[in-house]
């Protein structure tokens, strides 16, 4: 269902762009960002739940593949400035070894391959759910619109055309339908990615391409899964918080090809405000059905996206002196 309701986005995005000037896409972008920090501050820590969670070592790791990656990219050159992200994560993972923090048990108890079960559960339609995951896949559909766009200004100094847009948002809706026949999860299009392309600049399909193979391989061989697994949370908070900056950056940039007129200021303050308040304080939504709290309390991109759109939508705009 979720899949389908991308494929439909996709196929008449020329017919719904008008709704996401750069101001609203900014905005998207901006949101996207935000949401990303705590998820990054939690990794450096140690990852939320975990026994040693704020222990100095996690943060001392942190910190220090934090450091590699920034230095890197402001005084790095070519293959070093380009492999930062990875480079950091190497050198982090090194000190973690040194810490004890890294377990290899689980890459030596699993197997070599390992096939997808398809339909491993079975087929059944719960109206409830399927409206659920239409709704679900509708915004995130529209914020993969924030996702490529945050990608091309990044990468390429330039919007996405309506023909991107469209071969993003169908390709993300054929995915999921791969993806739930042979029995996996729903996916998204990751904005955690976005950082890294608009810090490296690197946009090549084959670079994507090898490393989709690379994601394939590590789905069916298992060990070569648990080894990147048993990289510790706090070298990839260390490594991916300032990829999130450079998300948050991208959407300021875009925000600011408009003119910040008191009109456009209030559409992108009340937005953040909305999308990161109600997020923050999710019990306010405790009263109201369960979906709602899955789609607004959870994320504050989908709230600051429908906020947005409304506001560019109803307020007047402000006439030229």
């Amino acid at each position: 269902m979720g899949g389908i309701v991308a494929i439909i986005v996709g196929i008449f995005i020329k017919q719904i762009r008008h709704l996401f000037p750069p101001l609203v896409t900014g905005t998207v972008v901006f949101a996207i960002g935000l949401s990303l920090y705590p998820t990054a501050v939690n990794y450096m820590a140690g990852g939320a739940g975990s026994a040693d969670y704020g222990s100095w070592q996690n943060w001392l790791v942190a910190i220090i593949t934090l450091a590699v990656v920034t230095g890197l990219n402001h005084f790095g050159k070519g293959f070093l400035k380009l492999s930062s992200v990875l480079i950091g994560i190497i050198v982090g993972y090194v000190v973690a070894l040194g810490f004890g923090m890294v377990d290899f048990s689980s890459v030596l108890t699993a197997k070599w391959v390992q096939f997808p079960q398809p339909m491993h559960f079975g087929i059944k339609f719960e109206p409830s759910s399927c409206v659920a995951i239409a709704v679900l896949f509708a915004i995130s559909s529209i914020q993969a619109i924030g996702d490529f766009s945050a990608t091309t200004t990044g990468g390429m100094d330039r919007m996405p055309t309506d023909e991107e847009l469209s071969g993003g948002i169908i390709g993300y809706g054929v995915s999921n339908i791969v993806c739930a026949f042979f029995s996996g999860l729903p996916t998204a299009t990751y904005s955690q990615n976005v950082g890294i392309v608009s810090s490296t600049k690197v946009v090549a399909k084959r670079v994507f391409g090898i490393a989709a193979m690379i994601m394939l391989v590590a789905g069916i061989m298992p060990k070569i899964a648990y080894i990147l697994l048993t990289i510790p949370s706090c070298v990839l908070g260390g490594a991916t918080i300032s990829v999130f900056a450079m998300i948050s950056m991208t959407g300021i940039k875009l925000i600011n090809n408009s003119k910040m007129n008191y009109r456009n200021t209030s559409i992108v303050g009340l937005a953040i405000a909305l999308g990161m308040g109600v997020t923050q304080a999710n019990a306010a939504l405790a009263q109201l059905p369960a979906w709602v709290t899955t789609i607004f309390g959870k994320s504050p991109v989908a709230l600051s996206t429908l906020v947005a759109v409304f506001l560019n939508l109803v307020l007047p705009k402000e006439k030229e002196e």
